[in-house]
C-alpha cells in the first residue's frame, strides 16, 4: 500500500507539473518574441525537468520550488492587462460610443466601411441617434466560415425609419495580427463592441468573405427588445472606460450576447450550443423566439442569405433585399 501511494502522488505530481508546464508555455509562447522567448521556454523547461527529478528525491523541496514557480508565473500573468492605445487594424480601431438621454441613444464611432475585396476598405465612420420608441425588430446573424459548428453571432435592431445597425462582439486585432483560437485563452486579443451598418458588417461576410451568413428574426416584445439594445448600450459604456480581454471560451461573441440576453430573463439556460455557436438556431428554437417552421432544415434553409446578397442589384437596398420573401419551391412532378 505504501508504495501504491507513493506511486500514485508521484503520477498526480507530474500531471499537474506537466499540465502547468504546458500552460505556461504557452502564456510565453503568446507573450514573448525573439531570443526572450526561446530564453523564457529553456528555461521552462529545464526548471520542470528539475522539479520532477526533485519530486523522486526531495519531494518537500520539490512542492516548495513548484509552488514558488507558480507564484512567480502568476504574478508575470497578471502584469498583462487589456489596453486601449495599440496600433489596431482600422476595422476596429474603434469601439462604438453610446450617450442616453431617456428615449434617445446617440452612436458614434458606428462603421459604415466600403469595401472593396475581404482586406480592403474605404474607411467611413458616422454618427446616428435612435429612438428607442421606433425600434421595431431584431435579428441575430450566424456567419460560418469553416467549421458548421463554429459561427460568429451579429445582432442587428431595426427602426421605424428604416435603419438598422448591428453589433458584433470581436476580437480587436492589432495592424497585421491574425486570430487564433489558441490565443484566445491567453489574453493575446482585447475585445471591442462594433456598431455599424449591415451594408458594412453584413455584406463583408457574405459578399466578399464568402461566409455562409444566415439571419433569423426574434421574437421578442417591445420591452424585451429595448432591454436587450440597452444592454449593448451598458457594454459600450463599460468597455469604453475598462478594456477587457477577448477569451476563445468565456467572453466570446456568443457567451457575450447571453450575458447581455439574461437581461431579459435570469434564469436563460446554458448550453452547449453557446460553445458551438453554429448551433444557435437550435437554442433559440427550444426558447421559443423563432417563428414555426416545418423542420429546422427547413428553418436554415430559409434563413441562409449569403446566395441572396450576392445576387443584389447594384446601387440596391442591401437590408431590405436579403430580407425579401422567398418563393416557395415549386413541387416536383412525380415522374410519369
Amino acid at each position: 500500500m505504501t508504495l501504491f501511494l507513493k506511486t500514485f502522488r508521484i503520477i498526480c505530481f507530474s500531471l499537474v507539473l506537466l499540465a502547468a508546464t504546458g500552460w505556461s508555455a504557452c502564456a510565453l509562447w503568446f507573450h514573448l518574441d525573439g531570443p526572450l522567448r526561446v530564453a523564457a521556454l529553456c528555461l521552462l523547461g529545464g526548471a520542470a525537468c528539475g522539479l520532477w527529478g526533485l519530486r523522486l528525491w526531495r519531494k518537500r523541496w520539490a512542492y516548495a520550488g513548484f509552488l514558488a514557480a507558480a507564484c512567480i508565473m502568476a504574478g508575470w500573468y497578471s502584469t498583462i492587462l487589456p489596453r486601449q492605445d495599440r496600433d489596431w487594424a482600422p476595422e476596429v480601431s474603434r469601439g462604438v460610443i453610446a450617450r442616453r438621454n431617456g428615449d434617445l441613444v446617440q452612436l458614434a464611432n458606428i462603421r459604415d466601411f466600403d469595401w472593396k475585396t475581404r482586406d480592403t476598405a474605404t474607411p467611413r465612420w458616422i454618427t446616428q441617434e435612435y429612438d428607442l420608441t421606433q425600434l421595431e425588430r431584431v435579428d441575430m446573424l450566424t456567419s460560418v466560415w469553416d467549421n458548421p459548428d463554429i459561427a460568429h453571432l451579429i445582432v442587428s435592431f431595426g427602426f421605424a425609419d428604416g435603419r438598422e445597425v448591428a453589433f458584433s462582439v470581436e476580437i480587436r486585432r492589432e495592424a497585421g495580427e491574425s486570430f487564433n483560437e489558441l490565443g484566445g485563452f491567453f489574453r493575446q486579443f482585447e475585445m471591442v463592441l462594433i456598431a455599424a451598418t449591415e451594408e458594412d458588417i453584413v455584406k463583408l461576410r457574405t459578399n466578399y468573405r464568402q461566409e455562409t451568413v444566415s439571419l433569423y428574426p426574434v421574437n421578442l416584445t417591445a420591452a424585451q427588445r429595448r432591454t436587450l439594445f440597452l444592454s449593448y448600450i451598458d457594454l459600450a459604456q463599460q468597455l469604453e472606460e475598462k478594456p477587457a480581454f477577448y477569451n476563445t471560451i468565456t467572453a466570446n461573441c456568443t457567451t457575450t450576447v447571453y450575458r447581455l440576453a439574461k437581461t431579459l430573463d435570469a434564469d436563460l439556460p446554458l448550453g452547449s450550443d453557446l460553445i458551438f455557436s453554429g448551433r444557435l438556431p437550435e437554442y433559440l428554437d427550444r426558447l421559443g423566439v423563432l417563428d414555426p417552421a416545418p423542420s429546422m432544415q427547413a428553418r436554415r434553409a430559409s434563413a441562409e442569405i449569403s446566395a441572396r446578397a450576392r445576387a443584389l442589384p447594384e446601387g440596391g437596398d442591401y437590408s431590405a433585399w436579403v430580407r425579401r420573401p422567398q418563393p416557395e419551391p415549386e413541387p416536383q412532378l412525380a415522374a410519369q
